[in-house]
């Protein structure tokens, strides 16, 4: 992600609640698409939840931790010279949990099952995850600027 990434970081970025629904629709499309996937939580790069679609009330923790791990992927990115983070996957005995930048504003975070196809997890995901930064951005624009979606 762009540098804007971490200058707006330190700012806590109210909810876009003109993209929740349509963020929300995204990520189902997204669980019909892979139905290995358990959950997904679309987040501010602060942590706060903007939609998700999981099991229980685990949305805002996974969103919080979310926004722990994208600071560590950010450093670990720049300083290895990798250039902006774009995707982070964690697997555990119990399955995946993959992180992947939608905008300068936002992450989604997918969980799946262990017997995923990674390839196709990072495929749907990645086509997702730039849908919900399209939404995401158009939303806070039309904020800043004083105008109802």
């Amino acid at each position: 992600m762009k540098r804007a990434l971490w200058q707006r970081a330190g700012r806590r970025r109210p909810r876009v609640p003109a993209a929740e629904a349509e963020v929300l629709d995204e990520i189902r499309r997204l669980r019909a698409r892979l139905p290995q996937v358990t959950g997904a939580v679309a987040a501010s790069i602060d942590g706060l939840v903007i939609a998700q679609d999981a099991a229980g009330p685990e949305g805002e923790s996974v969103a919080a931790l979310t926004a722990a791990s994208l600071a560590v992927a950010v450093r670990m990115a720049a300083a290895t010279g990798r250039g902006d983070f774009r995707e982070l996957l964690v697997r555990g005995e119990e399955g995946y949990v993959a992180t992947y930048a939608a905008g300068p504003s936002a992450v989604l975070t997918v969980l799946a099952e262990p017997r995923t196809n990674v390839g196709r997890l990072h495929l749907e995901s990645r086509l997702s995850s730039a849908r919900i930064a399209e939404l995401v951005t158009e939303a806070l624009n039309a904020r800043d600027n004083g105008v109802r979606p």
